[in-house]
């Protein structure tokens, strides 16, 4: 017997560094950027990919899915920035509250697995989230325990830029989130 794919959705895509291991799945792919969503087809030509505003597309698209990943931007809550205020080499901004919209949104409204994703902010997350390296995620599952290695598992390519790749959530990583989604699907954290 056929198992029926799994429809994803995959905001804020990138070049889908979190997507590269995933298997029986049909992704829809959100990303603004068009020279980075063209990079994303060349990885993954048989994902939909939509070039737009993700945020907008998740409020009406959310209840299509099996699955939904969203990885918002995350330069103004990124340790980076407030390294670099004291040097004068950037300005101080407000931090981008679509991370926090998103959360609490999907909490509320949504049944299937979700994630989101970001860097460890600069500040104590206002929302709890579980930590894996770098990055915080926030789900409505557990995340189990991984030991990985950052070396070697992004998707990448010297025809795109550095920054694109380094922003990449290690591939490993992204394929073991989406593995415990359903690993423990209707335990809550």
């Amino acid at each position: 017997m056929r198992v029926p794919k799994i429809k994803v959705l995959n905001l804020y895509a990138g070049i889908g560094g979190n997507r590269k291991f995933w298997r029986n799945v049909e992704v829809t792919a959100v990303e603004n950027n068009e020279a980075i969503a063209n990079a994303y087809k060349t990885f993954f030509p048989g994902d939909n990919v939509v070039i737009g505003d993700a945020h907008e597309y998740l409020l009406k698209h959310f209840n299509e899915f099996d699955f939904i990943w969203s990885s918002p931007p995350c330069p103004t809550h990124s340790r980076m920035r407030k390294a670099f205020l004291p040097r004068g080499r950037i300005k101080p901004v407000y931090p981008d509250m679509t991370l926090y919209q998103e959360i609490i949104f999907l909490k509320h409204h949504v049944k299937v697995p979700f994630v989101i994703e970001n860097v460890n902010p600069y500040y104590e997350p206002l929302i709890k989230p579980q930590k894996l390296g770098r990055h915080c995620f926030w789900t409505n599952f557990k995340i189990l325990p991984i030991n990985f290695t950052v070396q070697g598992d992004l998707i990448g390519s010297s025809k795109i830029k550095h920054l694109e790749v380094k922003n990449c959530v290690n591939s490993k990583v992204g394929n073991h989130v989406f593995t415990c989604a359903f690993k423990n699907r209707g335990k809550e954290e």
